[in-house]
């Protein structure tokens, strides 16, 4: 299950990533050259008389189209390379959700460059913006918890790829499980970081939030299911009903709203109570094994795996000069 657009062939994501990287080496030299005459008045009185404006993917509106999009508007050129950025992850992402069925490899590649980008942008926040936040209702993608956060889907996601590679190739099914728990593991820190990040812009999608939630949600029961069969193949049935009961129990409660994520995650669901059904039928005429509580269940540990591709800014060098 992965967040993206309703419409992705309608978004022609190739074309708007060449476009996009096209613009910023071009920005990011504006930005340089400004900055070199940043202490003159009337570059800064230029600056803000751009009225630079951006709405935002990741408020409530935007996500439920309740409304006409709100607009933030900041006078800082930064404020516009920071949007671009941004959005340049959220089309990398795109792309790597568009590629998915027929590149797994190059879906995982554009997930970890997205990761990467991310990272630049939590590591490089601009102090000016910063600045600037303080005084004007501010966007969350000017966050750098924010782009943390984006940076963990985009890892988790990278790791979700791995593991259908790891399917194919007959990958053995603890190690599966280990995969799948990192995968929740990676969310369960962005998670954590989201709710912090809320306390600073309160207007952050609550769908953006069930995402992230029902995500972990899923990879995690999916750990356990892996988990589970592991541990039958080991010969420790009573041990794997339990994982698989509680698992199951757990699930259940976290039910997405969403109805194209609950189809998903209501299949996983049944997929658990099937295999559940069948060891507990197979334990009562063959193996009697006492089946333990849930505090006595070993934790399945995660296996984080994937990493982040560095993003290199890139400028295009030409001297530029400003009538003042």
């Amino acid at each position: 299950m992965m967040l993206h657009y309703q419409d992705p062939a309608k978004l022609r994501t190739k074309k708007v990533l060449q476009k996009l990287e096209q613009y910023l080496p071009l920005l990011e030299n504006l930005i340089f050259h400004v900055n070199l005459v940043s202490s003159n008045r009337q570059i800064s009185q230029w600056t803000a008389n751009l009225k630079i404006q951006w709405s935002s993917a990741l408020c409530s509106s935007s996500f439920f189209n309740l409304r006409s999009p709100k607009f933030f508007q900041i006078g800082d050129l930064k404020f516009e390379l920071q949007m671009m950025l941004f959005l340049y992850g959220a089309i990398l992402r795109q792309r790597a959700v568009e590629i998915l069925p027929e590149n797994l490899v190059q879906s995982a590649t554009l997930f970890r460059e997205a990761a990467g980008l991310y990272r630049h942008l939590a590591d490089e926040s601009f102090a000016s913006l910063q600045q600037h936040s303080l005084l004007v209702e501010k966007p969350p993608e000017i966050l750098p918890s924010v782009s943390t956060v984006m940076n963990l889907i985009c890892l988790a996601e990278a790791q979700a790829v791995t593991i259908r590679r790891a399917e194919e190739k007959g990958t053995s099914i603890s190690l599966l499980a280990k995969l799948h728990h990192g995968v929740a593991e990676f969310l369960d820190e962005a998670a954590v970081i989201l709710y912090a990040a809320i306390g600073e812009c309160k207007d952050i999608s609550s769908r953006f939030v069930e995402f992230l939630s029902s995500s972990r949600a899923l990879h995690r029961l999916r750990g356990q299911k892996y988990h589970a069969e592991s541990l039958k193949t080991a010969g420790k049935v009573g041990i794997s009903i339990a994982v698989l009961r509680v698992a199951l129990t757990d699930g259940k409660r976290q039910m997405p709203g969403e109805e194209s994520w609950k189809s998903t995650y209501r299949k996983e669901i049944d997929d658990t109570a099937e295999l559940l059904r069948k060891i507990e039928h197979e334990n009562g005429f063959v193996w009697r094994e006492k089946v333990p509580s849930k505090e006595e269940l070993p934790l399945c540990e995660g296996n984080k795996i994937v990493s982040s591709i560095p993003y290199q800014p890139k400028r295009w060098e030409r001297e530029l000069a400003f009538k003042i």
